[in-house]
């Protein structure tokens, strides 16, 4: 059953992939201990982005593990960038390529996301238009992380449990961590909703 879906999500992974898809991972994860480095990356990479962009980069934010101090993650820089109109790809994919970011994924059926690749640090870039429901979410989810050991530490743990595995691709390793994403970020999202306990 697990592989049926697995090839379901690859052959997903292939529709919305722009140019050559990354070889099979075949391994483990690697997962480095938190660098204070990563968010001194993350506004080099900010600054690089608004450059590009001026008034049409609306929000830039640090996501993702990287983006929690004390947590392991994959040395991959996460930004969420909020524009416009993501659909709009000539507003802004044009002057990112120019500042070196390559696209790499674009989602029209979720969200209108767009994924760009950084060219001399490991950046994920993901676009979003101003409007979608899943910028909340992940910046919810980043600052639950944040402020909530207990959380962090269990994320942690399934996290490195997870990595220790082999993986065909590292798309399947961020899938396998989807049920513990959702039950943390249920917590968040109603945190936002109901702030007095938090």
């Amino acid at each position: 059953m697990m592989g049926r879906h697995l090839n379901r999500r690859d052959e997903y992974i292939e529709e919305v992939a722009v140019g050559e898809r990354e070889p099979p991972h075949d391994g483990n994860i690697f997962l480095e201990e938190y660098n204070s480095k990563w968010p001194v990356m993350f506004e080099l990479e900010a600054e690089r982005i608004r450059g590009a962009l001026g008034a049409k980069a609306m929000q830039i934010h640090h996501v993702g593990s990287t983006a929690v101090p004390g947590l392991s993650a994959k040395p991959i820089i996460d930004i969420l960038l909020v524009v416009q109109d993501s659909s709009d790809e000539s507003s802004y994919v044009p002057y990112l390529e120019v500042a070196g970011y390559v696209l790499r994924i674009r989602e029209p059926d979720w969200f209108e996301h767009r994924m760009l690749k950084g060219f001399d640090a490991d950046i994920n870039l993901h676009v979003f238009s101003e409007n979608a429901s899943e910028i909340k979410r992940m910046l919810a989810f980043r600052d639950w992380l944040r402020n909530h050991e207990d959380d962090r530490q269990k994320y942690e743990k399934i996290k490195r449990e997870l990595a220790r595995q082999t993986w065909r691709h590292v798309q399947h390793y961020a899938d396998a961590k989807t049920e513990i994403v959702e039950e943390i970020m249920e917590r968040a999202i109603s945190n936002m909703q109901n702030p007095v306990n938090s």
